[in-house]
């Protein structure tokens, strides 16, 4: 049986910086921002489409309330099942 990893689903508008400061206060947020993209790879790498090409727009991948965002790395051990 696996450990799980501690994970939320993000709020409406949540962003990495939002989060960051919500649930790992004790870190710079430049520093928890970049760990939380590095757990999070299905969504910092998720392709975002632009169809007005418009510049202005945020181009940085958002965090969708559907998304399961983790908040730690994940486990290096399994723990064994009981019984």
């Amino acid at each position: 049986m696996k450990i799980l990893r501690k994970s939320i689903t993000p709020a409406l508008n949540a962003t990495w910086e939002t989060v960051a400061e919500q649930h790992l206060p004790t870190l710079d947020r430049d520093h928890a921002v970049a760990q939380l993209q590095s757990w999070n790879l299905h969504i910092f790498a998720r392709r975002v489409v632009n169809p007005d090409n418009d510049p202005s727009r945020n181009s940085s991948n958002p965090i969708l309330p559907s998304d399961i965002l983790f908040l730690e790395p994940p486990h290096t051990q399994a723990v064994e099942t009981l019984g």
